[in-house]
């Protein structure tokens, strides 16, 4: 088992147009970096597990239980389950990591 990894060297998947993910998990939490192109958007979704994260580069609108909050580098955020929430890039690219608990198997391949 290799306990560390380069981003660099995952497979980058894309989860909506302009939204690409690298993933990186263990038994109880994943992690998955996200690079969020200039007006990509992702849309209105919910899933069970608890999401928290950290924007690494640049900002977006981020809408979580109705509220939208533009989220900047250095904030963070945190997603209950069950929540809907959805992202909405401006003019500019983004980074952030997102934090999952438990991991989420549709993005493990």
């Amino acid at each position: 088992m290799a306990y560390t990894q380069n981003p660099d060297d995952i497979e980058r998947r894309e989860l909506a147009p302009g939204v690409f993910l690298r993933t990186m998990w263990g038994d109880k939490i994943m992690m998955s970096l996200v690079e969020i192109e200039a007006g990509a958007q992702v849309p209105m979704h919910s899933h069970p597990h608890e999401q928290a994260g950290m924007v690494l580069e640049g900002e977006f609108d981020f809408t979580i239980g109705g509220v939208t909050t533009r989220v900047k580098r250095g904030e963070t955020y945190i997603i209950p389950g069950g929540v809907e929430h959805s992202v909405q890039a401006n003019d500019r690219p983004s980074r952030a990591l997102d934090i999952f608990s438990p991991p989420r198997e549709d993005y493990m391949s």
